[in-house]
Order: C-alpha cells, then sequence, then structure tokens
C-alpha cells in the first residue's frame, strides 16, 4: 500500500506546478528544494539573491539547478507587481507604500502567486505563522462564502488518516465559523483520500449538556448542512462518541456516524491545539500540517523548527491544494 506521501506525489508529478519559496537562504529551503527539482516532482521557486542563493547552496553541497531564483530587486515585472498590489490593498496603500512593503520576501512571493507566476508558497522556516498569514489574506484572500482561514492537520499512524480542524488559527470561532471550518475540511480531506465523516466536537453528547458552548456547537451543525448539503456530519459529540461503535451506539443510536468519524472538529483553538498534540505524543500519530484552508490559492506555514523533510512534505501538500 503507498503510504500517504507516495499517494500525493503521484497526484503532483506531471503537473508542473511551481512552489514559491520566499526563504530562499535557508539551508532547509535549499536541501528540499534541491530535493524537489531533482525529481521532477515541481519546479521550486526561490526568493532572494541569485549569487548569494547559489554560494549556499555551494556550501551545504545541494543543487538548485532544476529552481527558478528570483530576485525582487531585480524583478522585471517590479512595476506591474507594485501597480496591482496598490489595486488590490483598494486605497490601503499608496505606490509609495507597495514598493517598500514588496520587498518582503513574503509579500513578494504571495504577488507571485497572486499574478499565477506561482501555483503556491511555503514560508515559515524563519517567520511566524503571523509573517507567513498576513500577505495571503490582504492580497489571496478567502474564497467566496468563506469568512476566515484555518488550518488543519493530518493525524497518520500506518493506515490510519484522520482530519484534525482548527488545530492553528482560530481562537475561539463562532458558530459560522466552526461550519465553513467542517465544510472545508472535508474538502480538505478530499486531497488525502479520506472520504470525509464530521463529527463537531463539544464536552456533551446530542443535549447530555446544555450551555453557550454547546448551542454554539449546534448551531455550526446546522449551518455546515445547508452549506453542503451532502456532507456525512453530526454533533454535538463527545470525542468517544464520535470514534467507539459501541459508545456511538449507547450515546447516539440514531446518528448518520456510527463511531466511525475520521473529521473532527473542535470548539476551539484551546481543544484543537492541545487534542493533536496528545495524539502525536502519546498516541504515536505523526501531525501533517498546519495545512492552511479557504484561501483563493494554497498557502502554507512551515514551524520555525521544522527539518528539510518537513519542507518537501509541505511543498507536496501545497502542490496538491494548487
Amino acid at each position: 500500500m503507498l503510504s500517504l506521501f507516495d499517494e500525493i506525489k503521484a497526484k503532483v508529478e506531471g503537473k508542473n506546478k511551481t512552489i514559491v519559496f520566499p526563504e530562499g537562504l535557508d539551508e532547509r529551503i535549499l536541501t528540499a528544494a534541491s530535493q524537489l527539482g531533482a525529481a521532477g516532482i515541481l519546479t521550486p521557486i526561490l526568493i532572494g539573491e541569485k549569487a548569494s542563493i547559489k554560494q549556499k547552496a555551494e556550501e551545504i553541497a545541494v543543487d538548485v539547478s532544476a529552481s527558478k531564483i528570483i530576485d525582487p530587486a531585480r524583478f522585471e515585472e517590479f512595476d506591474l507587481m507594485v501597480e496591482t498590489f496598490v489595486e488590490r490593498r483598494k486605497g490601503k496603500a499608496t505606490e509609495e507604500d507597495a514598493r517598500k512593503i514588496l520587498q518582503d520576501e513574503n509579500y513578494f512571493g504571495t504577488m507571485l502567486v497572486y499574478m499565477n507566476q506561482a501555483d503556491g508558497l511555503v514560508s515559515g522556516a524563519a517567520h511566524s505563522t503571523a509573517d507567513t498569514v498576513r500577505p495571503a489574506l490582504q492580497i489571496i484572500k478567502t474564497k467566496e462564502g468563506v469568512r476566515k482561514t484555518s488550518g488543519v492537520f493530518i493525524m497518520v499512524r500506518g493506515d490510519e488518516k484522520y482530519v484534525f480542524a482548527d488545530c492553528a488559527i482560530n481562537i475561539d470561532p463562532d458558530s459560522q465559523d466552526l461550519a465553513e471550518i467542517a465544510v472545508e475540511s472535508a474538502a480538505t480531506g478530499g486531497l488525502f483520500g479520506i472520504d470525509p465523516r464530521v463529527a463537531m466536537l463539544s464536552f456533551s453528547t446530542k443535549g447530555s449538556a446544555k450551555s453557550a458552548e454547546t448551542e454554539k456547537v449546534t448551531e455550526a451543525l446546522e449551518i455546515a448542512k445547508e452549506k453542503n448539503p451532502s456532507l456525512v456530519i453530526d454533533g454535538e459529540f463527545q470525542f468517544d462518541a464520535a470514534f467507539v461503535p459501541s459508545i456511538a451506539e449507547k450515546k447516539a443510536p440514531d446518528s448518520v456516524l456510527k463511531g466511525d468519524a475520521n473529521t473532527f472538529i473542535f470548539p476551539g483553538l484551546e481543544a484543537g491545539n492541545i487534542g493533536y498534540k496528545i495524539a502525536q505524543r502519546l498516541g504515536g500519530f505523526e501531525a501533517v500540517g498546519p495545512v492552511l484552508q479557504g484561501l483563493n490559492k494554497p498557502v502554507n506555514d512551515l514551524s520555525r523548527g521544522c527539518s528539510a523533510d518537513d519542507v518537501f512534505k509541505l511543498a507536496l501538500i501545497t502542490a496538491a491544494q494548487a
């Protein structure tokens, strides 16, 4: 059986996708770019001064000849990029502002994606999540009908694959946000070969407790059903009722879910972030992500503690999203 990333690689190969890496001087980025380029999986675009990038690659003994290198200071279409940025920001940036802002590699890289000169972006090896996500929200923006981006983890252990969301972005999502997260997470799961069965999680199962927190989840369920009537989704559920068939039979016998949920929507970031880390550290799951969703084009955020292998994998995911 193919591993998760073999499946993604098979999807991406031959599609000629280009992924921009704003942190072109980072050793991990260069190592991953050399591997991606050598394998012919996709074309990396490295942002930075060409001679410096080539020198750094030589120092760490990697070959980036299959990568495209773009230096913002020598970019031939910079004037067009400035004009496009000013237009996109709709009065929130002057031309003078734009010329300064677009010297920032994350803004520059995000504009390449917006201008269709790259299919997606991967950053965060040397930048904060805010530095990566802010340009995406200002330039690429969320899809129609989606108010906020959100972050999912694909939890992998052997043949098991689950979606956990939102574990990265929204601290206290309201019912509308949760519904959006549920619908988008189901779609993201599909990229990873997961046929989504979505559980809206809470500390209550089907009204066993009543509070503003549980009502938020039940409201989200109804909104999600309206957004995508074909979605297999139910709630509110405690985790065991969503995951263990014998408990589901006792607590929610009439549910469309029979203890076989594979996509779990947490009621807030506290629960989501704690939940995925418990599964990762105690359960031995690999946590792939966070994969950002809800944007018009894919932008993904690395951890600053990432490895070259993490960069490689997230680039594959970004290409698959594209």
